[in-house]
């Protein structure tokens, strides 16, 4: 029998974030899957309309409230509460995509309803500036609370996992599930057994300081690099200037492309031959993942999501953060390797992320959350 997720994300809809990008792939995965799906979000754009909408073939449903602070707030939670109250005989279950205030009202309703809800734990926004910061105020404590009443929690690394059973989540509640990737978008890449011309290391994200991309740069100055090897850094934020004179200071800007932002980030990886992320912190990111979809070695720093995946020998390097010469030498060793046996890297890149991550496994793990059986 299908089932009706309820999507809640607390953040704007549609938009390019992480998050966002991941509730539109899940409900896209769940819809095909034969399973109905509504996202749930605040009218954070005016420019967008209050109530019913669609997203593509996803029906989305926009809260409206006056953009007051506090006041502001306490409107759409408490029409949130009637919404939710309204609709419980459209939906089965609730899955929370940002665990903050909006999440945990859905906990207490969903509680009260007898509905299962799913909350997940992305790491970086709860850890920083939400819930599990360590200096909470009174309103983050009472939503902690709330939030322990989810009959799952899912947490998508198993670092995340592990500090949410140390702030008192019920370890059987817990699950590590991390974020899907649609595989399909990145089949048509073929690679060969001389690789790219020119060879290139690839980055994709926002060029912004948690992404240690100064760290990147210093290292791609160190390493040792075969004649013709490039450094590719796709992707759009306010450090780009900054680190272009960085590649200028450190006399490698003949090798170093800033294309600025891409919508084609499957042409990206495929004329790339390694994928690196030398963030600083992450929860998992959605870009580690595409490298591995499109079967690319990586060269990743020791952070959450990232060591679930990156198995050092197998399909990659590890690094520590901020760790220059250990990323240095990881660039050496991957520059240095045969084409043939990177293409072999990328192959078990690729076998890895989709026994864990492709839509399928993630679905499967999340049907019995929705229909309450972990609780």
């Amino acid at each position: 029998m299908s089932l009706s997720v309820l999507m809640l994300l607390e953040a704007e809809f549609p938009a390019m974030g992480g998050a966002e990008r991941q509730v539109e792939t899940l409900c896209n995965a769940l819809l095909d899957d034969g399973q109905q799906v509504m996202v749930l979000v605040p009218r954070i754009n005016r420019a967008l309309p209050a109530g019913a909408d669609m997203q593509g073939r996803i029906p989305v449903w926009r809260i409206n409230y006056p953009p007051i602070r506090r006041m502001g707030t306490l409107v759409l939670l408490v029409r949130l509460v009637w919404l939710l109250w309204r609709w419980r005989g459209r939906y089965d279950a609730i899955h929370v995509h940002i665990a903050h205030n909006m999440g945990a009202v859905a906990c207490i309703v969903g509680r009260l309803l007898d509905k299962p809800v799913v909350v997940k734990f992305s790491g970086w926004w709860e850890q920083e500036r939400g819930c599990l910061r360590p200096k909470r105020s009174l309103g983050s404590v009472a939503a902690l609370w709330m939030l322990h009443q989810a009959s799952a929690v899912q947490a998508i690394s198993r670092r995340i996992a592990a500090d949410l059973v140390r702030v008192g989540f019920r370890a059987e509640r817990v699950h590590w599930l991390p974020n899907g990737v649609p595989m399909a978008r990145f089949e048509c890449i073929e690679r060969n057994d001389v690789g790219n011309l020119p060879p290139t290391v690839v980055f994709v994200g926002r060029l912004v300081p948690e992404k240690g991309l100064d760290t990147l740069l210093e290292a791609w100055a160190q390493a040792d690099r075969p004649a013709g090897w490039r450094l590719r850094l796709v992707g759009g934020g306010d450090r780009g200037s900054e680190l272009a004179a960085s590649a200028a200071r450190l006399g490698i800007a003949s090798s170093v492309d800033f294309p600025g932002p891409s919508t084609t980030v499957d042409l990206e990886l495929a004329r790339a031959d390694v994928g690196v992320l030398p963030s600083r912190f992450e929860g998992l990111s959605n870009t580690l993942l595409e490298y591995m979809a499109a079967a690319l070695p990586v060269i990743a720093t020791r952070i959450s999501g990232s060591e679930d995946f990156v198995a050092p020998g197998r399909n990659g390097w590890l690094c520590e953060v901020d760790d220059v010469d250990a990323l240095a030498a990881a660039l050496s060793e991957a520059m240095a390797l045969p084409a043939s046996m990177r293409r072999t890297m990328g192959t078990l890149a690729c076998v890895d992320v989709m026994a864990k991550a492709s839509m399928p496994a993630v679905v499967a793990q999340l049907l019995p959350l929705y229909r309450g059986v972990a609780a």
